[in-house]
């Protein structure tokens, strides 16, 4: 049996490696035609367009290279902040879907029933059109100025883009966690929600003290997907003007019709990130399995 799981091992191996081949010599053989041939050397010169948004100084005399790195600061920026809200916004849905009060359960149900049927493009133009274009200029506190230019808090602009992207993704993916926590917590036994109800523990507390951290580990590794998918759905922002990597990337890609050096500068930009959410989350994953072992 073992010689057979080697064997069976080894020739998907040599079928990937195959395939690989067989990519990479197509990409070859189609360059040779077209008779440009694989060159980065654009990256330097200026670009020659400017940027609606940026985390650092931009300006069109900088290079193809900055631009870049520039969109994908401008990624990270709204996935940061989107695994964020998003964590918080669906583990408190998920929790009220399993509470034992009927009007958050009824909430948190159509929240999830409505958000989870409309594709989130739809979503991204709705908040962007709908809901911040059309804010009247309003403060709040003091600390939060409401504009259809953006949202100022506490000093710090935001711009309308960035905001309807991140209210759109967050609302969304944190649509698909409820669900995610809500499965988690009923594979909790009822006898847990029963102790600490007989401790006179209230129904928050139980959760947050006894049942949720129960629930981690069967909620972890389908959370890990839903951060991915957050991360992928972000390239979405350029329906609305937001200057992320792949918006950036697009417009490199027009100007200068290095789509191949484009499209991989792109792709790895993307592995690399995806690879940091995966290995943040194993780390989680495995501490969190650790300590419980230990409690054991």
């Amino acid at each position: 049996m073992r010689r057979r799981s080697l064997l069976l091992q080894v020739g998907v191996a040599a079928l990937l490696l195959a395939l690989l081949a067989l990519l990479v010599n197509n990409l070859v053989v189609n360059l040779l035609r077209t008779g440009l041939g694989l060159d980065f050397g654009w990256l330097g010169r200026p670009s020659g367009f400017a940027l609606a948004e940026s985390v650092l100084p931009f300006a069109p005399s900088d290079s193809y290279l900055w631009a870049l790195t520039t969109g994908w600061l401008n990624s990270l920026k709204v996935i940061a902040a989107g695994l964020v809200l998003a964590t918080l916004l669906g583990v408190a849905a998920g929790a009220a879907r399993s509470s034992s009060n009927r009007l958050l359960r009824s909430l948190a149900g159509g929240y999830v029933a409505v958000i989870r049927q409309v594709p989130l493009l739809l979503q991204l133009l709705f908040w962007y059109f709908v809901a911040f274009l059309g804010l009247p200029e309003t403060p709040i506190g003091g600390l939060i100025q409401l504009s259809n230019q953006g949202i100022s808090l506490l000093g710090i602009p935001l711009s309308v883009e960035f905001c309807a992207v991140l209210t759109g993704l967050t609302v969304f993916t944190g649509a698909s966690i409820a669900e995610i926590v809500r499965g988690g917590v009923n594979a909790v036994p009822r006898g847990q929600w029963e102790a600490f109800r007989s401790l006179g523990l209230s129904e928050g507390l139980g959760l947050r003290r006894i049942v949720l951290p129960q629930a981690l580990p069967a909620i972890l590794p389908a959370l890990t997907s839903q951060y991915l998918n957050l991360a992928k759905n972000s390239t979405l922002a350029i329906a609305v003007g937001y200057a992320d990597l792949y918006a950036v990337s697009d417009t490199t890609i027009t100007q200068t019709g290095r789509a191949i050096e484009g499209f991989l500068l792109l792709l790895i930009s993307f592995l690399l990130l995806n690879l940091l959410i995966s290995g943040g989350m194993a780390g989680i994953n495995a501490t969190v399995l650790g300590r419980m072992r230990r409690s054991r």
